[in-house]
């Protein structure tokens, strides 16, 4: 009898449009089974991890500057875009486009509006929201690019939904709870936080980069030795570590490479070669090595986009965390970060973008404490006070820039080299985009001392989620000149080593959930952010609260509203 065909193979999540540049793309999506998957006339085969499969096309010999509608074929089968799709064809718009250069970013990220318990009151999620409004404009005002600033998933803070089904794998009773435990529990987070129809539309067209923050793995991952000593030794931690490093390398990460880094990748290479083998040993592998010895894999990643440049650095996976010689980024990180600086100012780019999860500039009296918790806890390391401040640095997430002093001046002096020329033509602007402090701020460096560039922190968090109301009153107060002055006289009563760096709040706090948004037109920079809300009748609204110039051509800012 002649054999009956099985069912077609299922699109589960993606397309995911993920790196872009002037001739080249890559889509990834994961499917129910192995399969071929075709974009644009250009195939890849799927690879297993651990039973689920996974592909990344690379869509080579595009024009610069172009605009080209996509679908998604699984074994000849069309699977995207849906039928009846309200949304736009999902297309490739390559760089090299005339016109200003748009960026939207944020982070912090929790599931889906429709999987969140209602009781939480989350505002709507500024993600969909920023979806919907991009349906009623021309193309050539969508954002070039999204940056992700990490907690694009979180593993410690599940929904109830998932907690139902983790209760059906394992007693939720036993460490480490109701958290994600492993891979499995992993993957069902990011099927959770991607999958609405309204964010598979936009990451499918707006080419996104990503960078992951604590809680794609744990609350506090990497705070401090102490944490580590505490934590890594677990029956439990192996398991969990590995599962959140191979999802991101999966989820995340392999769509931060260009087609050129792919092929020097020798991870990727090695299961392009086996792709019917699973590659979960092998990524567990990579995973355990990344978490003891973090030389091993480099996250950190560049992005070219013409005249602007982003150097996206992992701040949580390579820090240095002895007491007496702690780094947010290690030695050999920092040096390929400043490489890569270098190397933007020697192209000439005249915006340059840091991108990282945690904040750099701070509001003055949080600054103030991380340092002074930094300070103390060095000081008395191995005593009474030592563990104290241990305690209030976990308890109270004190573990910012600020909290590392040799970084946190490291970035200032590069950044004010590059300012004043010293490493060739000095850009517009250079801006340190972050997140994970669930509000937004824009903040400059004053008294810079001859610096032709701008110099900036923007921060934007989150897009979905909610503050507690003691974190708004907290980073309200952290502005103000009598916390300042709280804070200052502490520092001082300490002994605490003062920055050489000054900085002043240009705009904000702003809460809610909401989308930070730069547009780069020749060496005028403005930065945007819109925000969530919703009126009692449950009517949702995305509004455009701030629009402030951030070049040197001027220096006005205007808030529209809250």
């Amino acid at each position: 009898m002649p054999e009956t065909a099985g069912p077609a193979p299922l699109l589960l999540l993606g397309p995911l449009l993920r790196h872009v540049d002037p001739v080249s793309a890559t889509v990834w999506v994961e499917t129910d089974r192995a399969c071929e998957v075709t974009v644009l006339g250009r195939t890849a085969r799927t690879f297993c991890v651990n039973g689920h499969h996974y592909a990344l096309v690379v869509v080579e010999d595009l024009e610069p500057g172009s605009s080209t509608p996509y679908e998604v074929h699984l074994d000849d089968v069309r699977v995207w875009p849906p039928a009846q799709s309200p949304f736009p064809a999902s297309r490739i718009r390559t760089a090299g486009r005339p016109g200003p250069f748009r960026l939207a970013f944020g982070s912090c990220r929790y599931a889906t509006p429709t999987s969140v318990d209602v009781r939480e009151q989350i505002p709507p999620d500024a993600l969909d929201a920023f979806a919907r409004r991009l349906l009623g404009m021309p193309e050539d005002e969508w954002p070039d690019a999204l940056v992700l600033l990490g907690d694009q998933v979180y593993a410690d803070e599940i929904t109830p939904g998932t907690r139902t089904w983790m209760a059906a794998r394992r007693d939720l009773d036993q460490p480490p709870g109701a958290q994600a435990a492993d891979f499995e529990e992993y993957t069902r987070l990011y099927a959770e936080s991607w999958s609405d129809a309204e964010v598979r539309w936009l990451m499918s067209t707006i080419p996104s980069s990503m960078v992951f923050d604590d809680h794609e793995m744990i609350d506090d991952w990497n705070t401090s030795a102490a944490w580590r000593a505490e934590v890594t030794p677990t029956d439990w931690w192996k398991r969990r570590i590995c599962g959140g490093l191979v999802t991101y390398w999966i989820y995340q990460h392999l769509g931060n490479l260009s087609p050129r880094e792919l092929a020097e990748n020798d991870t990727w290479q090695a299961i392009q070669a086996s792709p019917d083998e699973d590659a979960g040993p092998m990524l567990d592998e990579m995973a355990r090595a990344a978490d003891e010895e973090p030389l091993t894999v480099r996250w950190s990643y560049v992005r070219h986009w013409g005249p602007a440049r982003l150097v996206m650095v992992d701040t949580r996976a390579g820090r240095a965390l002895e007491e007496a010689d702690r780094k947010i980024v290690d030695d050999e990180e920092f040096a390929w970060v400043d490489a890569q600086v270098t190397q933007a100012v020697a192209d000439g780019v005249d915006h340059l973008l840091i991108g990282t999860s945690l904040p750099w500039l701070l509001p003055h009296a949080v600054h103030d404490i991380e340092r002074w918790n930094e300070t103390l806890s060095v000081r008395h390391h191995g005593r009474l006070l030592g563990r104290l401040m241990e305690k209030l640095r976990q308890a109270a997430d004190l573990e910012h820039w600020a909290a590392f002093e040799q970084s946190f001046e490291r970035l200032g002096r590069t950044l004010l080299e590059v300012g004043r020329g010293e490493r060739g033509r000095p850009p517009a602007t250079a801006l340190v985009l972050s997140g994970d402090v669930h509000h937004a701020y824009a903040a400059e460096l004053v008294n810079p001392g001859g610096t032709e560039s701008r110099i900036h922190q923007l921060t934007v968090s989150p897009l979905h989620n909610a503050a507690p109301h003691a974190i708004e009153i907290g980073f309200k107060l952290g502005w103000s000149r009598w916390a300042r002055g709280l804070t200052g006289a502490m520092t001082r009563l300490a002994r605490v080593r003062p920055s050489a760096l000054q900085w002043r709040k240009q705009a904000g706090p702003f809460f809610g959930n909401e989308l930070g948004e730069l547009v780069l037109d020749g060496r005028d920079a403005r930065f945007l952010l819109w925000a969530t809300s919703r009126d009692e009748d449950g009517t949702e609204h995305f509004t455009q609260v701030l629009d402030t110039r951030l070049s040197a051509t001027t220096r006005s800012s205007a808030t529209l509203g809250a």
